[in-house]
């Protein structure tokens, strides 16, 4: 198992995977604080455009690399541009706006960004390929990401001296990787599978940064099937967050052993658009079945799962991703309130 982390996620925890609906930071902000007090996170506004997704904000994080916007995607650069420029100042944004709004605070504070696996997946070389299908660059994307994220990390601890912040990898391509099943640029093939090996030590090099700037492993999160619960326990994460209604009874012994040794698992219990919502208890209830199923101490259950939307709330409503971080909570406490 791995060194414990220096804090305490405490029992019926909520919280969110990273990006809101609109365009207005301050409203986003205001939204994540206000619903979830016990784990509020830094929002993603994709609808801004290029720059404000998830891969365009992280290109925005590395240093002596940088990206542009192509056609076909996001492309390594020579030197910084347009896209580099508007993704570090849509970042600024949103600092600025979770800074308002956790004046004060003290406690877990979560911020995301592109894990290596995906990163690797989505940026293309200057030839148009992934940067997936060069070892080299791989090595150099991780090695520039660990680098941009000490800055960001530091910067985030500087904004909001109290919080005591939460790397949040987000790895949805991760499971594709290792199987060989990203496609190639023509779309007609597919990049060869990366050994388990390689894959888990760019994970731990991002442990170990997350360990020397904030005290505590990151979180990984992929809303993939088949995600590789063991691999990333071994690489040591505090938590993984993943989809709940993609689970099989084939992740069970994973999960089991996961929670068993003593990571946290973030379930996706909650639709991330626009729906019916059902009561908070009813939304908890396949947890509390695993929970059994696994044959875990019911009393173990509150402080081992986090409760989040199933993936991220950019394409839901304002109205309803308030709805849901509100929703998470209260199912969160009803796993406190009655673990059984």
């Amino acid at each position: 198992m791995s060194e414990k982390s220096k804090f305490s996620w405490g029992a019926g925890v909520a919280t969110g995977v990273g990006s809101m609906p609109g365009t207005d930071a301050r409203e986003a902000a205001k939204t994540v604080t206000g619903s979830l007090e016990a784990l509020p996170y830094l929002p993603e506004l994709p609808a801004r455009g290029p720059g404000a997704d998830m891969i365009g904000r992280t290109a925005g994080l590395l240093v002596e690399v940088f990206a542009h916007v192509e056609p076909s995607g996001w492309r390594i650069s020579d030197r910084p541009g347009r896209d580099t420029r508007r993704a570090r100042s849509w970042l600024g944004e949103d600092l600025d706006a979770i800074e308002e709004f956790t004046q004060g605070y003290q406690g877990p504070l979560k911020v995301s960004a592109v894990g290596p696996w995906t990163l690797a997946s989505a940026l293309e070389l200057r030839g148009g390929e992934a940067a997936l299908s060069d070892p080299g660059a791989c090595r150099d994307l991780t090695a520039s990401l660990v680098e941009g994220l000490r800055n960001h990390l530091t910067e985030v601890r500087r904004r909001v001296p109290g919080a005591q912040v939460v790397l949040q990898l987000d790895e949805p391509s991760l499971t594709a990787v290792l199987l060989g099943q990203v496609r190639t640029a023509s779309g007609y093939r597919t990049h060869r599978a990366v050994d388990r090996a390689v894959v888990e030590g760019a994970l731990r090099d991002l442990v170990g940064l997350a360990r020397d700037v904030t005290g505590a492993p990151p979180v990984v999160h992929s809303c993939a099937p088949n995600v590789p619960f063991a691999l990333l326990r071994r690489a040591g994460v505090e938590g993984v967050s993943f989809d709940f209604s993609l689970l099989t009874e084939r992740d069970d012994e994973a999960i089991g052993e996961a929670a068993e040794a003593g990571t946290k698992l973030f379930a996706g219990v909650v639709p991330g658009v626009d729906g019916p919502l059902s009561d908070p208890a009813g939304s908890v209830m396949g947890v509390r079945t695993l929970w059994r199923r696994l044959g875990l101490s019911p009393g173990t259950l509150a402080e081992s799962v986090v409760v989040t939307p199933s993936c991220g709330l950019a394409g839901a409503s304002p109205a309803y991703a308030r709805a849901a971080l509100a929703h998470c909570a209260r199912a969160a406490r009803s796993l406190a309130d009655n673990p059984e």
